[in-house]
Formats: C-alpha cells, structure tokens, sequence
C-alpha cells in the first residue's frame, strides 16, 4: 500500500514530464484498477507489453526523482511544518500569501 502511495505522489509530481501513453497506462493500473489482462485486452496488447510499459513508466518516475528531489524536499517541508506552533503556521502563511 505504501508503494502505491508513493507511485501515486511521484506521479503528481512528475506525471507531466511523462507521455500520454505512459500516462494511461499508469492511470489505467493506478487510479482506475485495471488488470494487466484489461489493459492487454484494451489497447489490443499482451499483458506482457502492458507489464514492461508501467515497469518502463515507474523507472521514469524514480529517475525524476532521484534527480530532482521533490518529494524528498516535500516531505521536509511537511516535517518542518508539523513542527512549528500555531503562530509560526499563521506567521509563515501569512509570509507565503
């Protein structure tokens, strides 16, 4: 379940920078819970090709982040953030608005 979850934020974070066919594909397996064999069956592919294309589109996805760290600099900043006390969290958005 973590996985997902963390797929699922990388994908927020980078799904721009992918194309539109790894876009559905991933959307297809991850938002709409399609099976390898509903997706083969769907665009008229093996389960195969549709297994090597999301092994493709998740690869692409870490690389993103390994190089530019969004989700590791997001997840600092949400620790930062639960650390400060209520007037802090009023002052530092008041500063970001």
């Amino acid at each position: 379940m973590e996985e997902v979850l963390y797929y699922n934020e990388l994908y927020d974070l980078y799904g721009g920078l992918l194309t539109d066919k790894q876009k559905q594909y991933f959307e297809d397996y991850y938002f709409h819970n399609l099976s390898y064999a509903e997706m083969a069956s769907n665009y008229s592919i093996s389960r195969n090709a549709v297994f090597r294309q999301l092994h493709i589109t998740l690869n692409k996805l870490k690389e993103y982040e390994l190089i530019l760290k969004l989700h590791e600099k997001q997840l600092q900043l949400i620790n930062f953030a639960e650390k400060l006390d209520s007037d802090q969290k009023k002052e530092l958005l008041s500063i970001l608005s």
